[in-house]
């Protein structure tokens, strides 16, 4: 209720309201002053309302007084229940596990004013649940009431938990919540048989490592603590089985570790042992966690296929043996009851099995070609047998023939057939060892001898040694050897076996003598070593070389001025006639020039007929060799060009002017003809040597010999 000191109650002032909730959860009375609440209030939504109240004069609309602003509280009642904000809720407990072992706490909120009396004050209680569970009032931490829950028994348990408040006083509000509570597994069970003997029936054509029967043991527990292992108690029969376990069913496999035979052992019985591979040592005290069971394995009878003597036949067999030979048998049996009787035959893969056939019910084995060792030694192939009363039923079996051998090729040397000796060899050294190898193949081994051929025994240089364990050594027997006396040595050898019948060979080994240092290392074998002078270099080698071509250059041109000096004074001379007479191999500008005369002509007559005219110079006027008849021939003259070339021939100082190779471009047997004037053709009456004038200066001599002068026969000698 609002009250103004200057509302006299006459009507003349007016109270307003305003602030939070005015007008829609509070109005005020504008006359008397009074507040009301227009709906119900709830102080968990809004626990206080400020609102703002003023007096106003009714006429004039002034306040009368300030305005003034109060606080409206909520008072609280216990309206609100406690919740569990965080349920329903889960948890575990290991089973076996003691009383008061913590599961879980759980916590209930009441909205209501906790300062406000008992309204939020809440107790725990268990509503479902006892006595397997308690809780503790006040926290709400829920802990186990009974030993050893086994959850084997059972492994869920659901819980009913209670709040109430007013600290659970008659009257007040409560809320409920579940928990679900599952006991986790430990290994508190061994595995246990159901039944102690487990019976098995096994056909005896049971194939090794495969799987003949599942036994299984139970144990009540969960994941690891329900694995089992399984072992088989050494004893009657365990020897020929193994088990293992199934990782996914936890079942014992047994497996066969060997072949089973009816007719050998019809039955087996051993026991086998499941244990845990996960303990808990807290149960120890429980007792062993295994558990035994017989197994018991009788074996079937089964109609099974014929089987050898031997898993495998080694026989031997001499090479060019007659076809048709027995070399061996195989043999095979029925060992079932009613006994069958046996076929063998060869399992055709290759041609190799052409080589050999088998008798079909004696298993007999014999030849079917002649064999060679050194071309196959050794023959692998396969015989089937099967059983009569069913060809179905068959095994196989190897045979290994090792053919031998015949001593039929000789020995001979191994590599290598060719060594070397020092110069500086002594006597006894050893150069070498050799060794021999023979295609045959004895059983016991081969043994070689070693011996000089009778021709070789006598001769000086080498010998051999023979050590008796199939090698040899060349000895030497000269103090010394020289390349330039005999460079190559051939040492005939000769090799026998030991086999029957002997075979021997004489093989030669080339010895080649080189150059050695003091400690026998062998510096060069070539030939051209030899003429080379012993501690020159190269370099040295190379500057001797430039040396001797240096002087050999010198003495050509030192010979060919001398040439050329006497060249020139046997030409200007021109008192002797006779001695112009040897240098008419020079004819036109003479061999060495080239350029004055086109010496091409001398070996083509057509250009002599067909080209007359000089190249050297220009003549004044065309001249032409007139032709004559041939003249007689003159033996004076003949016989003094020979006795001149005989004379100049066995003259050693004398220039080789008159050269082969000059004459055969000329001359009576030439296809250019003769060239000179001497033995020409036509008589000296006849030819008009004017035109050798026109040839230059040096047929000068020519030109006044024959153009000034007559020719006058008796002062020719």
């Amino acid at each position: 209720k609002l009250h103004s000191d200057l509302d006299k109650g006459v009507g003349t002032v007016k109270y307003t309201l305003s602030g939070d909730g005015a007008g829609t959860v509070f109005t005020i009375d504008e006359t008397t002053g009074d507040i009301h609440a227009i709906r119900s209030l709830d102080r968990e939504e809004k626990p206080f309302y400020t609102l703002r109240a003023q007096a106003v004069d009714v006429d004039t609309k002034k306040p009368l007084e300030p305005e003034s602003e109060f606080i409206i509280k909520v008072q609280d009642i216990n309206d609100n229940e406690p919740k569990f904000l965080d349920g329903p809720y889960v948890a575990s407990v290991p089973e076996m596990s003691p009383v008061g072992a913590y599961v879980l706490q759980v916590k209930a909120t009441d909205a209501d004013d906790p300062t406000y009396g008992n309204s939020a004050r809440v107790v725990y209680s268990i509503l479902q649940g006892q006595p397997y569970f308690s809780i503790d009032p006040k926290t709400g931490v829920i802990r186990t009431a009974l030993p050893n829950m086994d959850r084997e028994v059972k492994e869920q348990y659901q819980v009913l938990i209670q709040a109430k408040d007013m600290g659970g006083q008659l009257g007040g509000l409560a809320g409920t919540t579940t928990v679900n509570i599952t006991l986790t597994d430990v290994n508190d069970n061994p595995p246990r048989f159901p039944k102690s003997i487990f019976h098995l029936k096994v056909p005896e054509t049971s194939h090794v490592g495969s799987a003949i029967g599942r036994i299984r043991a139970v144990d009540p527990d969960f994941g690891k603590n329900a694995e089992i292992e399984y072992n088989i108690v050494p004893g009657d029969g365990g020897n020929l089985f193994d088990i293992t376990t199934d990782e996914y069913t936890q079942e014992g496999v047994i497996k066969l570790k060997k072949p089973l035979d009816f007719e050998t052992k019809k039955a087996y019985t051993f026991k086998v042992e499941a244990s845990n591979l996960h303990l808990d040592h807290r149960f120890h005290s429980v007792g062993p966690f295994k558990d035994t069971a017989t197994v018991k394995i009788n074996v079937l009878d089964m109609d099974e296929p014929p089987v050898f003597s031997k898993p495998m036949y080694t026989m031997e067999v001499y090479e060019d043996t007659p076809v048709g030979t027995i070399i061996g048998a195989v043999t095979a049996q029925d060992l079932d009851a009613g006994s069958s009787s046996v076929r063998y035959f060869m399992d055709w893969k290759n041609d190799v099995d052409s080589y050999f056939t088998i008798d079909a019910t004696e298993g007999t084995i014999a030849t079917n070609e002649l064999l060679d060792r050194e071309s196959t030694a050794q023959y692998n192939f396969s015989i089937i047998a099967s059983k009569v009363s069913n060809p179905l039923l068959t095994s196989k079996v190897n045979v290994i023939i090792n053919v031998l051998d015949v001593n039929e090729f000789p020995p001979e040397i191994s590599v290598p057939y060719e060594t070397s000796v020092c110069e500086n060899a002594k006597p006894g050294q050893v150069i070498q060892i050799i060794t021999a190898a023979d295609k045959d193949l004895s059983p016991a081994g081969q043994r070689f001898s070693f011996k000089l051929s009778s021709e070789a025994s006598n001769k000086p240089n080498f010998t051999v040694h023979d050590y008796r364990n199939n090698t040899a050594g060349i000895e030497t027997r000269r103090n010394g050897y020289s390349r330039r006396q005999q460079e190559l040595y051939f040492l005939p050898i000769v090799i026998e076996d030991s086999s029957y019948p002997v075979q021997s060979s004489t093989n030669t080994l080339t010895i080649r003598v080189c150059r050695c240092d003091s400690d026998g290392t062998i510096q060069s074998c070539n030939v051209e070593a030899i003429f080379l002078p012993v501690g020159l270099s190269t370099g040295a080698l190379i500057a001797i070389l430039l040396c001797i071509v240096i002087l050999l250059v010198i003495v050509v041109l030192y010979v060919a001025l001398r040439r050329q000096k006497k060249k020139d004074t046997l030409m200007t001379s021109k008192e002797d006639i006779r001695d112009n007479v040897i240098h008419y191999d020079d004819e036109g500008g003479g061999e060495e020039d080239t350029q004055a005369f086109d010496i091409g002509a001398l070996r083509n007559p057509k250009v002599i007929e067909d080209n007359k005219i000089r190249r050297d110079i220009k003549p004044d006027t065309l001249r032409f060799t007139r032709h004559r008849p041939p003249a007689e021939d003159n033996t004076d003259i003949r016989d003094f060009i020979n006795q001149r070339l005989q004379e100049n021939d066995v003259d050693p100082s004398a220039p080789p002017y008159d050269s082969l190779a000059t004459y055969a471009y000329e001359g009576n047997g030439s296809v250019a003809e003769s060239l000179s004037s001497i033995d020409s053709l036509t008589t000296e009456a006849d030819q008009d040597y004017d035109y050798l004038s026109d040839w230059g200066p040096r047929f000068k001599i020519l030109a006044d010999m024959f153009g000034e002068e007559s020719y006058n026969p008796d002062k020719v000698t």
